[in-house]
């Protein structure tokens, strides 16, 4: 939640300060950027939760919805779906949990997998997920808070920062990023 006005200061600039100062200089553009990052992600988790709380919906259940929207046949395995989302496998199991008491989505068993379970979004799932999707459209994703290049510049910093991580890896294949 941010300040009811704002800092005369900023906090991630004085702590970046104080790092240097006592000594810590060598790792204090570091502490900074994650700092920043983190603090980012708290406002725009806000602004994300601020809409979508009149649907119900938390951020993780939309985008397991979102997410069961792109596929062809509406329905992933759930293995499946926690790989894509980059969670780990109870945290889809409680999002489907919470998602099939609302009937939003149901389990359904694999066709051809008896081990497997899918995840099957419903209609009414459907339904709610473009409706949050037109709503965080137009009062998030279309104005983030930057201009359009920085955006640009912004999105293949933090792809550097998610590859050099593990969290994916395109080869050599060209990005728009």
């Amino acid at each position: 939640m941010p300040p009811s006005s704002p800092l005369p200061l900023d906090p991630i600039e004085e702590a970046h300060r104080q790092w240097e100062e006592h000594g810590w200089g060598d790792v204090a553009d570091g502490m900074a950027a994650v700092t920043s990052l983190m603090r980012a992600q708290q406002i725009m988790m806000a602004r994300v939760e601020e809409v979508l709380k009149p649907t119900g919906l938390t951020f993780s259940r939309y985008e397991l919805l979102t997410l069961l929207t792109f596929t062809r046949t509406g329905a992933l395995p759930m293995a499946k779906a926690s790989a894509r989302l980059q969670v780990h496998p109870t945290s889809v199991t409680n999002a489907v949990d919470r998602l099939e008491s609302a009937k939003l989505v149901r389990r359904v068993p694999h066709p051809s997998d008896r081990r497997a379970t899918l995840i099957e979004i419903t209609q009414a799932g459907r339904d709610l997920a473009l409706t949050a999707t037109e709503q965080l459209n137009t009062q998030v994703f279309a104005q983030p808070g930057l201009s359009a290049d920085k955006l640009d510049t912004l999105v293949r910093i933090l792809a550097e920062l998610r590859r050099s991580a593990g969290d994916f890896d395109t080869g050599d294949a060209p990005s728009k990023w």
